[in-house]
């Protein structure tokens, strides 16, 4: 009997497995994120442009800014490049572009060619603070408070629809307190 159940539960596991996770109601950039609304993990990174610069949170502290986990390898995020070029020429507020396990010339080269929207670029080569702010992959953006609290997350390339959609009423509702 037992040879009949165990394949039969199998079965069932992999129906129900597929019938959740292959919801094409499921949202995919709806990945919870256990730091929305806790501090922004600090971080204290040189920048790719200009090694004499660190960038920190510490430097970001008292302002909303958006902090974009992007690298050269990374197909996407070359994807995102024009409309995060875009959204920077809004001015709404300072993009942090972390460049995630990645090669720091390359960086260099990249951003000289297709454009630079961010206003640091702090180089995480190792990919440790990408980590602590729980980063699955790139690209991801976050958007932070003026009290350096990570009140969202959005995972995939950046479009014009989304920065109006998800990330403009929030910026208003930071700044605005609430």
């Amino acid at each position: 009997m037992w040879k009949f159940l165990l394949p039969f539960a199998a079965f069932v596991a992999l129906v129900v497995l597929f019938a959740f996770g292959l919801n094409p109601n499921r949202d995919i950039h709806e990945l919870p994120s256990p730091l929305i609304g806790k501090a922004a993990p600090p971080f204290a990174l040189t920048d790719v442009l200009d090694p004499t610069r660190t960038v920190s949170t510490a430097t970001l502290q008292g302002q909303v800014y958006v902090l974009n986990v992007w690298a050269t390898w990374c197909v996407a995020c070359r994807e995102e490049q024009e409309e995060l070029l875009a959204i920077a020429r809004q001015h709404v507020v300072p993009i942090i572009g972390l460049d995630y396990r990645d090669n720091q010339d390359k960086a260099k080269l990249w951003l000289t060619q297709l454009g630079n929207p961010y206003a640091a670029v702090p180089f995480d080569g190792d990919g440790r603070t990408a980590i602590d702010w729980g980063v699955y992959g790139a690209p991801e953006t976050y958007l932070v408070d003026a009290h350096g609290r990570i009140i969202y997350k959005f995972i995939s390339p950046m479009t014009q629809e989304v920065w109006e959609k998800e990330f403009l009423p929030r910026i208003a509702a930071a700044r605005s307190g609430a």
